[in-house]
């Protein structure tokens, strides 16, 4: 009897909990739904009215903001060439002899003019001297013969022309030996440096032999190569801007003297030549140097990080930050990119200078979204 009332008493327990779990559920749904357990509204707290009035943004972000002005933008098309010397020249020896003295040595400055090398002249000098003899004779008879024909009357036409014709013969000849007898001092071409000397005292050379080689740094020049979608941009008398890896603290500035007017099937591309100052001599011939080409420059350009522009499905926009302090909201804007250049644009559309664009966590706005301003990193 005592086991039949004891289990009685477990089950009437097990009820009254079920019950009480019920309850606790009811109450909870009520709650949530903003109502009592009796069906009535149940009231709101002013913690409860901030919260809410959060709610009707989706999310605060945290983004970095770049007031955006008009300014000069410069488009730069980019280029890697070499630099060569603006002339460079073998001199060689236009007649043949023994070197008797060599005039300079390798390294050495010279002026356009200057004497590099002297040969022996000796019978190019006894050669001069006999050309002169007979010229002189020659001239003479010449004279004699065309006051006689001319003012008297006295001899044959013949003879007259047959002296004419031999003063102008031994002339030629004579200058022309003079002419070989100066070509035996071997001269510069141009000012420049003497970047190798080919002879020494006692060497024999011919007509064509190399003696010197002369080089001219200043200015230098710069060969590249422009990509074919260039071709309308690229003029001669550009400005360029040229850095070279050797020299990594300077830089220099130069033009454009050429623009080549075919394009090579294979790079498709097309040359270009540059003239650039070498007043230190610092820059040599065969360096590796990066090439700036102005392509274009754009005046009042509103230009920002290309960071800052979003893509989307109809194009791109970016995200200007409006309202009051502390109540700041992001809003998308259609942009179009006119010009980029070192990870910045150029833009068009429905912007204006004084805007504040997000240019520090773009990536996570959607338009509306409350932001909040943070200190650029």
């Amino acid at each position: 009897m005592n086991l039949r009332n004891d289990g009685i008493d477990r089950m009437n327990g097990m009820r009254g909990g079920i019950g009480v779990f019920l309850a606790g559920l009811l109450l909870a749904g009520a709650a949530a739904c903003g109502e009592t357990a009796d069906g009535t509204e149940a009231p709101q707290s002013d913690s409860g009215a901030e919260a809410g009035g959060e709610a009707g943004f989706s999310r605060i972000i945290n983004v970095e903001v770049r007031t955006i002005e008009a300014e000069r933008f410069v488009e730069q098309v980019r280029l890697t060439g070499v630099v060569g010397a603006d002339r460079d020249v073998v001199v060689a020896a236009e007649e043949s002899g023994r070197v008797v003295e060599v005039m300079v040595v390798k390294g050495q400055w010279v002026e356009e003019g200057a004497p590099l090398v002297r040969l022996d002249s000796e019978l190019l000098e006894a050669q001069v001297a006999q050309a002169e003899a007979r010229a002189t004779l020659a001239e003479e008879t010449w004279e004699r013969r065309r006051r006689l024909w001319e003012e008297d009357r006295v001899g044959t036409e013949l003879a007259y022309l047959e002296a004419r014709a031999t003063a102008q013969e031994t002339a030629a000849t004579l200058r022309n030996l003079r002419e070989r007898l100066a070509r035996t001092i071997v001269r510069a071409p141009f000012a420049g440096v003497v970047e190798d000397r080919a002879v020494e005292q006692g060497s024999l050379v011919a007509p064509g032999s190399s003696v010197a080689r002369i080089v001219d740094l200043t200015p230098l020049e710069i060969v590249a190569g422009v990509p074919e979608r260039y071709a309308a941009d690229i003029r001669t008398g550009a400005v360029v801007s040229v850095s070279l890896d050797a020299l990594p603290d300077a830089a220099f500035e130069g033009r454009v003297r050429f623009v080549g007017s075919t394009v090579d099937p294979q790079s498709r591309t097309f040359p270009v030549e540059l003239t650039l100052p070498n007043p230190s001599g610092d820059i040599k011939p065969e360096m590796v140097a990066n090439v700036s080409v102005e392509r274009r420059a754009i005046e009042d350009a509103l230009v920002a990080p290309q960071d800052a522009v979003v893509r989307v499905e109809n194009g791109y926009v970016v995200y200007v930050v409006t309202g009051a302090a502390g109540a700041e909201t992001a809003e998308a804007r259609s942009v179009t990119v006119r010009a980029s250049q070192s990870n910045r644009v150029v833009l068009e559309g429905d912007i204006a200078p004084g805007d504040r664009i997000v240019v520090g966590g773009q990536q996570q706005l959607a338009a509306g979204d409350r932001v909040r301003l943070v200190e650029a990193r």
